[in-house]
C-alpha cells in the first residue's frame, strides 16, 4: 500500500514513467532519443556540406584527388592488348580497377588519414564535451566521403571515355549495377575507415600503416588483371575483403558479359558481391561509432599536449 501510495504520488498513477509521460503530453525517452538523433543527423549534414566547401576551396587536396584520376589514365594508355581469350580491351579493365581501388581509396585510406589528424588537433577532444557530437561527426564525414568519391568515380569515367576509348555502361542495367556496387561499396569501406582511424597510434604512422596493406589489396584483388590468374590462395585470401567484390561488380557494370570468361568462376556473381559488401558495411557501422567514441573518452589536453609535441 506504502509503494503504491507512493508511486501515486510521484506520477499520479502506477503506470511506468513513458506511459505517465503520454498521458501529461510530456516526451518519452523514445522520443528524446529520437529527437537527439535527429539532431545528430542534421548536425552532421550541415557540417558535411561545410567540409566539401572547404575540399574546393583547398586546391593542394583537389588536385591531389585529380592526380589519382591521371594517373589511372596514363597507365590505361599503355596497354593495348585484349583479356586472354576475349575481345574485350584489357585497358578496359584498369579502369574498372581503378575506379573500385579509388572508392577504396577514399574511404579506407583517406579518411583515416583525415581522422587521426583531426584527432591530433584536438578535434575529438572538442567532441567529447558535444552531446551526439560523435554522430555528427561521422554523418559529417561520410557526406564528404561520398561526395568526393562520387565526383572521382564521375570523372574518372568520363575521362577515360574521351582520352583513352575507355568504358561506360551499355544499358539502364549496367548504370543500376554501377550505382549499387558503388553505394554499397562506400558503406562498406566509410564505417570502417571511421573505425581504423580511431585506433591508429598518430598522423605521422598513419599513412605509412595503411598504405602496404592497401597496396597488396590492389595487387591481389584483380583490380589491375584478371583474378584468375592468381593462384588459389591469394584469391582466397582477397575473397574475404571488399576491394575484390568492389572490383568485380564495377566491372560487371561497366565491360560486356564476354569479360565474364576471365572470372575465376566465369560469372559475375552479383549476390555474392551483395553479401560480402553488406557483411563489411555492418562490421563497419558496430565498430565505427563505439571506436570514435572510446577515442574521444581517452583524449585529455595532456594527451595532446604531448603528441603535439613529440610531433614538432
Amino acid at each position: 500500500m506504502t509503494a503504491v501510495r507512493h508511486r501515486t504520488a510521484r506520477g499520479g498513477t502506477g503506470t511506468p514513467d513513458g506511459a505517465a509521460d503520454r498521458t501529461t503530453g510530456r516526451p518519452t525517452w523514445e522520443d528524446r532519443a529520437r529527437g537527439r538523433r535527429r539532431r545528430s543527423w542534421q548536425a552532421g549534414l550541415r557540417r558535411g556540406g561545410i567540409e566539401v566547401r572547404h575540399l574546393l576551396r583547398n586546391r593542394k587536396e583537389f588536385i591531389g584527388h585529380l592526380s589519382n584520376v591521371v594517373t589511372a589514365l596514363t597507365v590505361a594508355s599503355f596497354i593495348h592488348d585484349d583479356l586472354p581469350g576475349t575481345h574485350v580491351p584489357a585497358a578496359h579493365l584498369t579502369i574498372a580497377g581503378f575506379t573500385a581501388y579509388l572508392l577504396f581509396q577514399v574511404g579506407l585510406i583517406n579518411l583515416p588519414q583525415i581522422l587521426v589528424t583531426e584527432r591530433d588537433e584536438g578535434t575529438l577532444l572538442r567532441l567529447r564535451a558535444t552531446p551526439g557530437g560523435i554522430p555528427a561527426y561521422l554523418v559529417a564525414k561520410s557526406v564528404l566521403i561520398v561526395i568526393v568519391a562520387m565526383g572521382i568515380v564521375t570523372v574518372l569515367l568520363g575521362a577515360a571515355a574521351l582520352f583513352v576509348d575507355g568504358p561506360l555502361p551499355h544499358s539502364p542495367r549496367g548504370w543500376l549495377t554501377l550505382i549499387w556496387v558503388i553505394a554499397l561499396g562506400l558503406l562498406a569501406v566509410v564505417p570502417l575507415g571511421a573505425a581504423i582511424g580511431a585506433v591508429l597510434p598518430n598522423a605521422r604512422e598513419a599513412l605509412a600503416i595503411i598504405m602496404l596493406p592497401a597496396m597488396a589489396l590492389l595487387v591481389t584483388s584483380g583490380a589491375m588483371f584478371p583474378i584468375g590468374q592468381l593462384p588459389l590462395w591469394v584469391q582466397d585470401i582477397a575473397s574475404v575483403f571488399p576491394l575484390r567484390w568492389m572490383a568485380q561488380g564495377v566491372r560487371s557494370a561497366l565491360l560486356p558479359d564476354d569479360a565474364q570468361a576471365g572470372e575465376p568462376s566465369g560469372s559475375w556473381q552479383l549476390p555474392t558481391v551483395a553479401l560480402v559488401l553488406t557483411a563489411w558495411a555492418v562490421i563497419g557501422s558496430l565498430l565505427a561509432v563505439p571506436l570514435l567514441r572510446r577515442a574521444a573518452r581517452r583524449e585529455s589536453g595532456s594527451r595532446l599536449t604531448e603528441r603535439q609535441s613529440r610531433a614538432a
